[in-house]
């Protein structure tokens, strides 16, 4: 085990997640990629380079989650950096989502995050490294599309644990952050790339009149987890391209 930094990223085997790893990386911290797509994130791992380390998880399943971090620690040493990532969406009409699927989208973005923010806090406390968490809320924490209603909940719940958690680990020097993202060109959004109508829809309510790429997102997070961001805990940042402050569409 080396001084170099621990960085865990789940929902690390494409998109953002991946490019979360990738700004990680280039700032000198040694990635373990975490993803329920098990050939999907080894085959990122790879990619990635590094000594990066590649663990198949399912983010809603609480064993799962400590099973990992018990292989982290075993194996690498303990993880400094977080970043909640992983995440699922499953839109569908309000009067017709069933109770899973409403469970489901909890489970893993929300519940989730807090198991997983709660173990490495654990381990960052009892070792004494201030660490830095980040995790994944969105642009819909504040806005809200009727189809996704668990997914925006998920958000909402992510963007105040992050408060409440970033409050809780101050007095140990742990800061928690999150990012919540726009509308970024991932697999998430590739329906509304292929439809120029839905596409204008995006445009209308986006002031930079582009979507964003996910290294954008990327970027942000290794900063949140940098020393540079020192003295930010707490804190959502809307990476949006100014959706958040608009209050009509043009």
């Amino acid at each position: 085990m080396s001084d170099q930094p621990i960085a865990l990223v789940t929902g690390a085997a494409q998109g953002i997640g991946y490019a979360c790893t990738e700004a990680l990386a280039e700032d000198g911290a040694r990635v373990v990629l975490s993803d329920i797509n098990a050939e999907g994130v080894a085959e990122a791992a790879e990619k990635l380079g590094g000594g990066a380390v590649a663990i198949p998880c399912d983010m809603g399943a609480p064993n799962q989650i400590a099973a990992m971090f018990d292989r982290i620690e075993a194996e690498l040493g303990p993880v400094s950096i977080l970043v909640n990532n992983a995440g699922v969406a499953l839109p569908g009409d309000f009067l017709e989502t069933p109770l899973e699927n409403f469970q489901k989208v909890i489970d893993i973005n929300l519940t989730g995050t807090f198991l997983a923010t709660q173990r490495a806090a654990r381990t960052m406390i009892e070792k004494g490294i201030e660490g830095a968490i980040v995790n994944m809320s969105s642009i819909n924490a504040v806005v809200t599309i009727p189809k996704i209603p668990a997914y925006c909940a998920s958000k909402g719940g992510v963007m105040q644990l992050t408060k409440a958690s970033a409050l809780a680990l101050a007095p140990h020097n742990i800061r928690v952050n999150a990012v919540g993202p726009g509308s970024i060109d991932t697999a998430m959004l590739a329906s509304v790339n292929a439809n120029p109508d839905a596409m204008k829809m995006v445009m209308s309510r986006t002031p930079l009149k582009r979507i964003g790429t996910p290294r954008e997102i990327g970027d942000v997070v290794a900063f949140l987890a940098s020393k540079k961001a020192s003295y930010i805990t707490g804190e959502t940042i809307y990476v949006d391209g100014g959706r958040v402050g608009m209050n009509y569409t043009c």
